[in-house]
């Protein structure tokens, strides 16, 4: 294994680790809640607490490779941010998200879910790379 794929999956690690650690929450309004945090400060630092989906597009640009793996990573990541900025706006902004989905984002969340990108990823990255 070459210096810098070890040292692309390290920089991976440590910001999938940043992300879930200013996500964490109790539930996922409260998930909702530290997004819109940021999000009402500037649109542009919301975008920027997600390190890892720029992350993914210069390594995809450095190494240029573009394959399955890579653009798996970066639509799972673009529809994330967009999922949370619609459930933002519907919830916090115009308080008109439908009840269904009310209750659903009031639910209890694992520990372990916040550490799902960090093991779903940094394996698709590392077998990408390869």
């Amino acid at each position: 294994m070459s210096n810098y794929l070890i040292e692309i999956i390290v920089v991976m690690i440590l910001l999938e680790i940043f992300e879930a650690s200013w996500q964490r929450a109790e539930s996922v309004e409260g998930i909702l809640a530290n997004s819109y945090f940021y999000y009402q400060k500037s649109i542009f630092i919301f975008f920027l607490m997600h390190p890892t989906f720029y992350f993914i597009l210069f390594v995809s640009l450095y190494t240029s490779v573009l394959n399955l793996g890579i653009i798996s990573i970066l639509i799972f990541k673009a529809l994330d941010l967009l999922f949370k900025l619609d459930i933002i706006n519907k919830h916090f902004i115009n308080h008109n998200l439908d009840i269904e989905l009310t209750n659903m984002i009031k639910s209890k969340v694992e520990p372990w879910v916040f550490l799902m990108g960090l093991f779903m990823y940094v394996p698709i990255l590392l077998l990408s790379l390869i």
